[in-house]
């Protein structure tokens, strides 16, 4: 299984998001699960607009650095810009977590940075609640507890 992060915080949101799932099956990834849309502030700068985010669960036998590349290919599709690290975009698409694969070069999986986003473990969570670090052992559930309270509280289901 391939777990996908899809998020968007400019334009129609919602519409980015279904865009993109389009575009994903469009280019060969089954999607077998979605989760419900999540609202959070943006990261770091809280002063750009919220973001939508969902966890999708696919299959799919493409390998990890051409989907990478099919993910570039539709952000730009749907209207990203590259501007600036963490700048507001139509569209951002991530490898959460790619089978029990675990790579460390210049793809990193899974997401480096995807145990410290409720983002990413609470959609995670509702779609696959017996999720289990590839790496590390944790389960999504003990992730989810070591977020800050903060973390938990910002969250909002959409």
């Amino acid at each position: 299984m391939v777990y996908i992060g899809i998020g968007s915080n400019l334009g129609n949101r919602i519409n980015n998001i279904e865009n993109a799932k389009y575009l994903l099956k469009f280019n060969g990834i089954n999607i077998l699960k979605s989760s419900s849309y999540y609202e959070t502030p943006s990261w770091p700068n809280q002063n750009y607009p919220k973001f939508l985010n969902i966890v999708i669960k696919s299959s799919t036998k493409i390998p990890p650095k051409k989907l990478i590349n099919i993910f570039k290919s539709i952000e730009k599709q749907l209207g990203r810009l590259r501007t600036f690290k963490n700048s507001p975009r139509t569209c951002d698409i991530d490898i959460i977590s790619y089978g029990n694969k675990i790579t460390s070069k210049n793809l990193i999986i899974p997401h480096r940075r995807m145990s410290k986003r409720n983002f990413v473990l609470i959609p995670l969570f509702e779609i696959e609640p017996n999720w289990i670090h590839p790496k590390t052992k944790k389960s999504i559930k003990r992730l989810i507890f070591s977020l800050p309270i903060k973390d938990i509280t910002t969250i909002k289901y959409f």
